[in-house]
């Protein structure tokens, strides 16, 4: 009995590194099928910089012509002096496609923005409106550092750390402000991450990392020191917005 005991043990010791080595080959075919989803966010002025001004990342939902992204990349108030608009920069390397984005709707307490484009692409698969288990492996593909050398996207590994209130600690009570209060008494949950996000990354994808299935939105990384470190120096912890709520801003759009 002990011997089969023995067997059974030595078994199931060979079988698990099999399936785990399984998952990771598939993780590149997840990547390579949700990347042309994938799109950068930029500014469009002719007067006042050269080709498209990258401020963040967006990504395909419903029809292919939605776009979501966070609100703070195109919160600028445009110039009605001069030609300007938000534009959605899709493609790979020096001469990508852009298409010229409007504003349809906001959802400024969950920081989402919702684009509308004229030309369709492939959406993300979005997952249902349920919060995923703490541990859940994820993945994140944006633009960290928009298109210096080209538009090329960028894959981050991690897990779901924590589900926790939307509000970032503070040092001291003289840093509460009054946004943060109000945040404090009608908090909503969010993603803590296990996983390097940058800035640029603001809108990317929060994805399964067996599925492609989109869970969330990346919106802010904790940045120990000044912006200028966030590069050399991350934390590695980065915050995701719930898909929830983009299920809510896509269902506004569905009822105008």
């Amino acid at each position: 009995m002990s011997r089969i005991i023995s067997l059974i043990g030595f078994c199931i010791f060979l079988i698990k590194p099999l399936c785990v080595s399984a998952h990771n080959e598939d993780f590149p075919e997840v990547v390579k099928a949700l990347t042309p989803s994938v799109v950068a966010i930029g500014l469009y002025s002719p007067l006042k910089h050269t080709g498209n001004q990258i401020r963040g990342t967006g990504f395909v939902v419903g029809d292919g012509r939605w776009v979501v992204t966070n609100y703070h990349v195109v919160d600028q108030v445009l110039d009605p002096s001069v030609v300007e608009h938000f534009v959605v920069v899709h493609g790979e390397g020096k001469r990508p496609d852009a298409y010229k984005a409007s504003i349809e709707h906001i959802d400024t307490k969950h920081d989402l923005a919702l684009l509308r484009i004229e030309k369709a692409l492939t959406p993300v698969n979005l997952k249902s409106s349920e919060l995923v288990a703490v541990g859940t492996q994820v993945a994140l593909t944006g633009y960290p550092i928009g298109a210096v050398l080209g538009l090329y996207a960028a894959t981050h590994r991690g897990y779901v750390a924590a589900i926790t209130p939307d509000v970032l600690p503070n040092h001291n009570a003289r840093q509460l402000t009054v946004d943060m209060l109000s945040r404090l008494e009608n908090t909503d949950l969010i993603y803590q991450l296990d996983a390097t996000a940058y800035p640029g990354n603001s809108g990317s994808p929060l994805y399964l990392a067996d599925t492609g299935e989109v869970v969330g939105v990346i919106n802010k990384v904790f940045i120990s020191a000044g912006k200028e470190s966030a590069i050399s120096t991350p934390t590695g912890i980065s915050y995701a917005i719930p898909v929830k709520h983009v299920h809510a801003l896509l269902l506004r759009a569905k009822q105008d």
